[in-house]
């Protein structure tokens, strides 16, 4: 290869690579902002092929897609000063790509995702502020409406207002950065150590107290079905007694009436049996020793053994 040649694959080389540097795309995920000798020159690009002038002109991209700032857990006061830990992410994008140059130390993302974060940090301590901390952790408040009689209650979710009012304002004030937020969610809400120990202690503590009461209404109703119990044994018992004693009456009076008419049929001999029982009484027993008038109606009929 001769110096002619060599010479026309130089110039070819150099008008390729002058071709190539006067030549950038903008693709649909990115945003250009084309600079002349450090001055921002234009920044509205649409996805297509465009000319610059090399070494004059230079272009730098950025990210048009949704990105994801996802954060480190961070502790928050509640209304009653209680602390919250906190996991949450954002999604936000670049939609003035000139003002986030400008404003985003030339567009660095570590400075855009530093500003994002303290922005909804402020708000989320704003907003934990105003709720208590069995609100945040449960995700609901019970709402009255405005009536007398207070029969009207819905549940409001205190996570979605505290996300729509916390997007809502870091939109506001990320709008001068170029940036807008297009969405906040919080992935996580745990309790710290202490105030976990503390709400175990409460729970067991009123758990301990819910035995209690029921205990004491088991008992409450064992005295009631056993006083109640009693209450029917007295009645049945006095209902039997009365009874037998009515039979009983009424066989006293049987009896008494036929021994009325066996002593009227023979008063003698009814006589005579009555003192045979009375003597098979008395002798009996182990001493036979009687200390008697002989003259006694006892040894009556001892006198007519004859």
């Amino acid at each position: 290869m001769n110096n002619r040649q060599i010479l026309i694959v130089i110039v070819v080389a150099a008008l390729g690579m002058l071709l190539s540097s006067s030549l950038f795309t903008v693709s649909e995920r990115e945003l250009a902002i084309k600079f002349r000798l450090g001055e921002i020159v234009k920044s509205d690009y649409e996805p297509g092929l465009y000319v610059q002038i090399p070494f004059i002109n230079n272009v730098k991209k950025y990210e048009s897609r949704i990105l994801t700032l996802d954060t480190r857990a961070t502790e928050y006061l509640t209304k009653e000063k209680k602390k919250l830990i906190v996991d949450f992410f954002a999604k936000w994008r670049v939609n003035n790509v000139e003002k986030y140059y400008r404003t985003m130390s030339r567009g660095n993302i570590n400075t855009a995702r530093q500003r994002i974060f303290n922005i909804i940090n402020d708000g989320l301590k704003s907003q934990f502020s105003q709720y208590e901390l069995s609100e945040m952790v449960s995700g609901k408040q019970r709402k009255d409406k405005k009536s007398e009689a207070k029969k009207d209650v819905k549940q409001v979710d205190i996570r979605a207002i505290v996300m729509e009012n916390i997007t809502r304002q870091a939109n506001a004030q990320v709008e001068k950065y170029g940036i807008s937020i297009v969405d906040i969610r919080i992935k996580r809400i745990d309790l710290t150590t202490k105030i976990s120990n503390d709400v175990y202690r409460r729970m067991q503590s009123e758990r301990q107290q819910f035995a209690a009461d029921i205990r004491a209404q088991g008992r409450e109703a064992a005295e009631r079905l056993k006083a109640g119990a009693d209450r029917q044994r007295t009645i049945i018992l006095a209902n039997a007694y009365q009874k037998a004693q009515s039979l009983r009456g009424t066989g006293d009076a049987k009896a008494s009436e036929i021994y009325a008419k066996a002593y009227n049929k023979d008063r003698e001999f009814y006589s005579f049996y009555r003192s045979l029982t009375a003597y098979k009484k008395s002798f009996s027993g182990n001493g036979d020793l009687m200390v008697l008038e002989p003259t006694s109606d006892f040894f009556k009929y001892f006198k007519k053994s004859k």
